[in-house]
């Protein structure tokens, strides 16, 4: 049997990175794709088919799913992990920004999906795996750019599963919480560009303390723990619709389920406030 083939998005760090190695390692012919091709060295020194790949550029994306299909014939998974995070106040959030946000989250994730799913159903299967994050689940101030686009991404992933059944593509949602890597660091370093002086600056000061806490590994999910739940949703016969992970993941979700908000809302603050004085340590995809 010829392995099966998986192309990975934003795969020059965390996350992506991570589970481009980790598939590779369990008999998948992988292709990594992000902007940062150089970052991708140690992972082409494992076998992996490293390409240039930018999810907001039309013509970087067809040519890379293009490649992959004329040089296997198919593509058998695809992991949308590509994404960022943007943060700041709204008032003071430029919507070219919002749109960015959208466009790197939302609709590169949905672009590749659409360009790799006519080889797919031509072939009666497939798998979709979508790196959303608690973060689509639940909210945290000056964070509403970010969280829009994982709330946009679970409801489209949620959708897509029901039209695409019937051809035989699941489609997974990997939620991590807190995980180490340079994500948080550089969301805090925006934020505090946009929002760290003026009306917002508390707020502002309290989140970026928060989101920078990844250079604090302690108790935030290594990289490889994601991984295998992508391994899991690529590899099993009943692969899940939904995987919560990392420390904290299924307590806060199951916070949310449970909680008005007039009591969601400051346990979300307390925790911020925790996490920014070093009480408590977290990361975040």
């Amino acid at each position: 049997m010829p392995k099966p083939v998986a192309f990975v998005t934003g795969a020059s760090t965390g996350i992506g990175f991570e589970a481009a190695r980790t598939l590779s390692r369990h008999g998948f012919l992988v292709y990594a794709g992000a902007r940062r091709v150089e970052r991708m060295e140690p992972l082409a020194a494992l076998g992996v088919h490293v390409l240039a790949l930018d999810v907001t550029d039309e013509d970087s994306m067809r040519a890379a799913v293009g490649r992959v299909l004329e040089e296997r014939g198919r593509i058998d998974v695809l992991v949308n992990n590509a994404g960022y995070g943007s943060f700041g106040a709204l008032e003071e959030v430029d919507l070219a920004e919002g749109r960015r946000q959208f466009d790197v989250n939302v609709f590169g994730l949905a672009r590749m999906t659409q360009l790799v799913l006519p080889a797919m159903r031509q072939a009666g299967r497939g798998r979709i795996i979508n790196i959303s994050s608690i973060g689509g689940k639940f909210y945290e101030p000056m964070g509403a750019w970010y969280h829009a686009s994982k709330f946009a991404v679970e409801g489209l992933s949620d959708s897509l599963r029901l039209e695409l059944k019937p051809h035989g593509i699941s489609v997974s949602i990997i939620e991590p919480a807190g995980t180490v890597s340079e994500w948080g660091t550089v969301a805090a370093q925006g934020l505090r560009a946009t929002s760290g002086t003026g009306p917002y600056e508390s707020q502002a000061h309290l989140m970026a303390g928060a989101l920078g806490s990844t250079d604090r590994a302690g108790t935030s999910t290594q990289p490889g723990v994601v991984a295998a739940a992508v391994l899991h949703a690529a590899s099993s016969v009943r692969p899940k619709t939904r995987y919560p992970v990392g420390n904290g993941a299924w307590a806060i979700l199951a916070l949310r389920r449970v909680l008005p908000d007039r009591l969601f809302d400051p346990l979300v603050m307390l925790v911020l406030k925790r996490v920014a004085a070093g009480t408590v340590s977290r990361g975040r995809r």
